[in-house]
């Protein structure tokens, strides 16, 4: 998870609602893994949606005030180590002068065919830093983080609600278990 994005978003919301992470196994508990264990009705079909990377946000906002505060949040970051290339970037032979000369041992370790030509860092031959579609290798991630191309998006997205009259799922978390490879 993205710490800070997450913390900047908690901290708007943070006269109004409470987030709870932790150890899903120890909220299951707390909830209530079954209906003879629930503290409330029905707060046990919460608690079977904790898995992989989630938790338990807790509000007085209104139903659709949540839903759409959750819509609009996306925040653009940099991608990590693995994570798919919504672009390709390809960078051409020639001067790269955002950066100083003391970064060429670091950019040429990174796999870009780099030279100092009068104290000024010059690719020597085209280069390639991702593919889109393919997955970022750990020295893409960096080369785009010093080029500050973002190509990741943070989003939270809400599961189910449990209310004292309803429970709802918006989505089944099978949905992003798929979509992060099972994690």
């Amino acid at each position: 998870m993205r710490n800070t994005k997450f913390k900047e978003f908690r901290d708007s919301l943070k006269s109004s609602s409470r987030f709870f992470l932790g150890s899903n196994k120890v909220l299951q508990l707390a909830l209530g893994r079954t209906t003879a264990e629930e503290v409330k009705d029905d707060l046990h079909k919460a608690s079977e949606m904790l898995h992989g990377e989630c938790g338990l946000f807790l509000t007085n906002l209104p139903k659709e005030e949540v839903e759409r505060i959750f819509e609009e949040f996306e925040e653009h970051d940099f991608g990590k180590t693995g994570s798919l290339a919504t672009e390709t970037v390809e960078l051409t032979e020639g001067p790269l002068e955002q950066f100083s000369h003391d970064m060429e041992p670091f950019l040429r370790k990174q796999g870009l065919p780099v030279r100092l030509n009068r104290g000024v860092v010059e690719l020597i031959a085209d280069y390639t830093v991702c593919q889109a579609g393919e997955h970022l290798s750990p020295e893409a991630a960096r080369i785009l983080r010093l080029l500050g191309i973002q190509m990741a998006t943070f989003r939270l997205h809400l599961i189910c609600r449990w209310s004292p009259n309803e429970f709802h799922v918006f989505r089944d978390t099978s949905e992003f278990l798929d979509a992060k490879g099972g994690s």
